[in-house]
């Protein structure tokens, strides 16, 4: 059960339904697309199953979680309800906070690759505004990535077969330094932290100092 700080606050109401422990990142990983219980389960590492039991219960009572079928069959998945989607843009901008805390590295904590598709836009779309269409392949040593920069902005997905401007090879934590504009590229390749294959020009252009 949810319980109240007593305060009329917004602030207050709203730590009320996400600011316990694994709320938002619940809502995180939804951000990224409906999911099933083994889905959020397997992108939640360290989460134990009953109490991702409760939060789902306490999100869906709240109204930021419904569940619903997943195409054909009786299966279930979880997705946000669109009050429960207007969390994006907090959680970008506490990515974006974040900053000088993922500057140290990972230091042995769990990385998914998928959350890069909401991280890095997040920190893009706040300081790099690009003219021209481009898609930049990202290998960061799982699943290949692309990084679709457009007039509208910034997105991450899977690769979709399309044709690549370039291609990063490097790790999660080059990447995000890279796009929070925390580390320069000329920086990283004297480093030896990344690779570039195609037009170079195009990377520089997507992570613009």
């Amino acid at each position: 059960m949810m319980r109240s700080y007593g305060q009329y606050c917004g602030l207050a109401r709203s730590l009320e339904i996400v600011g316990d422990r694994w709320n938002l990142l619940i809502v995180r990983q939804l951000l990224l697309g409906p999911a099933r219980y083994r889905d959020l389960i397997d992108g939640l590492p360290g989460i134990a199953t009953n109490l991702l039991a409760d939060r789902l219960r306490d999100l869906e009572a709240a109204g930021v979680v419904e569940r619903r079928l997943a195409g054909k069959g009786n299966a279930v998945e979880y997705a946000l309800t669109s009050w429960g989607a207007e969390l994006r843009e907090p959680i970008e901008s506490l990515i974006r906070w974040s900053t000088p805390l993922m500057i140290r590295g990972p230091e042995g904590d769990s990385f998914r690759p998928e959350w890069l598709a909401l991280a890095v836009p997040a920190l893009l779309n706040a300081r790099v505004k690009i003219r021209t269409a481009a898609t930049v392949g990202l290998d960061i040593g799982g699943p290949p990535f692309q990084l679709r920069a457009t007039r509208s902005g910034f997105e991450v997905s899977p690769q979709d077969g399309r044709d690549l401007d370039a291609t990063v090879r490097a790790d999660p934590a080059c990447v995000l330094g890279l796009a929070a504009g925390a580390l320069a590229l000329d920086d990283a390749r004297a480093l030896g932290m990344l690779e570039i294959d195609g037009d170079e020009s195009v990377v520089r252009a997507v992570f613009a100092a």
